[in-house]
């Protein structure tokens, strides 16, 4: 989903941890496709990525720790909003210098835009 909505440019990095479903070889491949670095923690190393484990401690408390969903479609839709309005372009976070991640991305972009050639 996020490969459809986003169109993310070759050298992101997709971080995750060692379970089974991410290292299936039709999800590497996937990413290898589009030009996605494959980063996993370490095995029994849960803090090799403290903003993910951040982000899903996040969810579970503001989001899926309150609800009592009423099918998987709904939990879906929910979590999908929570994700996209809250967490992407409202909560601030401190790694990213206190900005929302749709706001340090935008300035991403946009600078990588005026760096380059025209």
């Amino acid at each position: 989903m996020a490969l459809a909505r986003r169109h993310p440019a070759a050298g992101l990095i997709h971080h995750s941890d060692q379970g089974v479903q991410y290292a299936a070889l039709a999800y590497v491949e996937l990413l290898r496709e589009h030009g996605i670095a494959i980063s996993m923690n370490r095995a029994g190393k849960p803090n090799d990525n403290a903003a993910c484990e951040r982000l899903i401690r996040t969810l579970k408390q503001d989001e899926i720790d309150l609800r009592d969903y009423e099918d998987v479609d709904e939990a879906r839709r929910l979590i999908g909003r929570f994700l996209d309005a809250m967490y992407n372009h409202k909560r601030r976070h401190s790694a990213i210098g206190w900005l929302p991640p749709g706001e340090f991305e935008a300035q991403h972009v946009e600078r990588r835009l005026a760096a380059s050639p025209a």
